[in-house]
């Protein structure tokens, strides 16, 4: 039977109305957000790094996952461990954002290593514990840079980090705005979440029993919880914000030097910014007087075009209105246009775990800093008219527990000029320990010449996918003085940052044998100019005895007045002068004094 012509035309018109609204519906429906897939910034998974290990899978909560060494996140509120049930902002998300690297803190050594895996083509996201971007260098103004040098004072600056300290150099990277710029460049887009509290850690445990962090829960005021997945976990704070809540060993800190009956760290600083400084005039002054003349008045120390080092007697007839503060031998930068920068200030028995005690650290140092500024005025030419600049926020953070890594450095390993199969950096620096309460000027336990950095000083021993970063790294107490220096750790962070992005769907790090370590030791030096291999640091130990060595590590042989007893049984081991500070522009070899103890970093 024929169909009428006009029924034809119905038809059609009805196949056509249905074929538009199929693909309407499939435009909208590939718009909406995760329809219960996971859904991932990284376009590859890692065969081996991406997977999850088969083997049980563990939750915890903030709290219940410390050990009895840790202590609550600084921004935590005190009811974070509420059971009143969550608020609509408190529900996690139902995604899982999946990155190959998560890092927790902004750090600037960790930095390094979120923009080498960066540009290696690996994904990485930031989530910072603190409110503001940048931590100690930015929010600390901790602009007054110390370089590592090796015994005949050659600089051991590599990699990008380099790029930081010629820029010091030059003078075109003094200033605060000119620091941001810098760091804004090395984030570039890697993307930043501030202001997080991290809730809920879950891990596997793989059939060798190493446990592997799967996803981790945080909270943020602006997207309040969400959850996150990456194949390595990076601790990138200054108080081990993820580190202090697995299943880590504290390893003892300077209350067995110091023989002291609480845990203390090294004090911590407050940077001060002056204003309106003439120092041209503080120069010129400084300079014209005899040697004997600059002695009588300023004591040891020098002053030039950039720098104020030490000037001893004008810093020890300082009188701090309390006990917890202490204003050491001057570091002092003019940044240029009479603004200058000053790291002297020490402010003991500061807990960087805990808010109150950060805010009690700022606090103290903003109300030293006007006193400081009234005795410069009286004793200082060209100060007569400085004022207060703009004082950082947060302070200067040198210490936080130590926790144990696969290889944890020691003060024979750095005095020894020990080399390592898996170097991730060259480092160099005194063995420099701050002061606490009970003896605030500190102490040197020697002067290494070079001496490398493990890549195994930064992994912890029972996890296959958390790195330490900066002020974490696994040393003792002792010898944190010396592998705490900025340049040390920053080095190590853009190598291992590197190393991820060339291992990515081949190997983990924990994998890493040493024919593994020369091919990546080879790209490094050609495609980053690091070279971590071919180098040999001086061996101050020769002679030594087992015995003594375990003395030296335990802290019952001091170094230097050790080794000057003993001379000329240990000529190899040259006895260790006070500290000398050598800022990044030395000046000419004439103008060097020596400061006093411990006036270091």
């Amino acid at each position: 039977m024929q169909i009428p012509h006009h029924i034809k035309k119905i038809s059609l018109l009805v196949l056509l109305s249905l074929a538009c609204i199929a693909a309407v519906g499939s435009i909208v429906w590939a718009a909406l957000p995760d329809r219960g897939s996971t859904t991932s910034p990284s376009t590859e998974s890692s065969s081996k790094d991406g997977q999850n290990e088969k083997g049980s899978v563990e939750k915890t909560s903030h709290e219940a996952n410390k050990s009895a060494d840790s202590t609550p996140q600084p921004g935590a509120s005190k009811d974070s461990t509420s059971t009143a049930p969550p608020s609509p902002t408190d529900q996690t998300t139902n995604s899982t954002d999946k990155y190959d690297i998560v890092m927790i803190g902004s750090e600037i050594e960790g930095l390094y290593l979120a923009r080498a895996a960066a540009d290696e083509g690996l994904s990485v996201k930031i989530i910072d514990p603190r409110d503001a971007f940048g931590g100690q260098l930015l929010q600390g103004q901790m602009l007054f840079l110390d370089e590592a040098r090796d015994g005949a004072q050659k600089s051991l600056l590599q990699g990008r980090v380099k790029g930081l300290f010629d820029g010091f150099k030059q003078g075109k990277i003094r200033k605060l705005r000119e620091f941001e710029q810098y760091v804004d460049k090395l984030r570039g887009s890697i993307p930043v979440e501030s202001n997080v509290q991290i809730t809920d850690i879950a891990t596997s445990t793989s059939s060798d029993g190493q446990l592997h962090i799967t996803d981790l829960t945080y909270k943020s005021k602006e997207h309040g919880a969400q959850k996150i997945s990456a194949n390595y976990w990076v601790d990138n704070t200054d108080y081990a914000a993820l580190l202090s809540q697995l299943k880590t060993k504290r390893l003892p800190g300077l209350e067995k030097l110091y023989a002291l009956k609480q845990v203390e760290y090294m004090s911590s600083g407050m940077m001060m910014k002056f204003k309106n400084v003439n120092w041209s005039k503080f120069n010129a002054s400084f300079n014209a007087l005899t040697k004997e003349e600059r002695l009588a008045k300023y004591g040891s120390g020098y002053v030039n075009e950039t720098f104020a080092i030490d000037l001893s007697k004008i810093t020890d007839s300082y009188k701090p209105s309390n006990e917890r503060v202490r204003l050491r031998g001057l570091n002092a930068l003019h940044q240029r246009d009479g603004d200058v920068i000053i790291n002297a200030l020490l402010v003991y028995n500061i807990d960087p775990s805990k808010p109150d005690s950060i805010a009690t650290a700022v606090d103290l140092g903003h109300k030293e800093t006007a006193l400081i500024l009234e005795h410069f005025r009286k004793t200082l030419v060209g100060w007569e008219n400085a004022e207060l600049g703009e004082q950082p926020s947060y302070p200067y953070i040198r210490e936080y527990n130590h926790y144990e890594t696969d290889y944890v450095l020691q003060p024979s390993d750095m005095l020894g000029g020990h080399m390592f199969w898996d170097n991730v950096s060259i480092a160099g620096y005194p063995l420099d320990l701050q002061g606490v309460t009970d003896v605030k000027g500190g102490i040197e336990m020697g002067r290494p010449d070079k001496y490398g950095m493990p890549l195994r000083s930064f992994l912890l021993p029972n996890y296959d996918n958390v790195i330490t970063a900066g002020k974490n790294v696994g040393s003792s107490a002792i010898a944190y003085g010396s592998a705490r220096i900025q340049p040390n750790t920053s080095i190590a962070a853009e190598s291992i940052g590197v190393m991820l992005g060339q291992i990515k769907g081949k190997k983990k790090l924990k994998e890493l044998k040493e024919q593994d370590m020369t091919q990546l030791h080879q790209y490094l030096a050609s495609r980053y100019q690091i070279k971590l291999t071919g180098i040999k640091g001086e061996n101050k130990l020769a002679g030594w005895t087992d015995d003594e060595i375990t003395k030296l590590n335990d802290g019952t042989i001091l170094f230097p007045s050790y080794v000057s007893k003993h001379a000329p049984a240990k000529k190899a081991a040259t006895p260790s002068p006070s500290p000398t500070h050598t800022p990044t522009a030395s000046p000419s070899h004439d103008e060097k004094t020596k400061p006093s103890k411990s006036d270091h970093k």
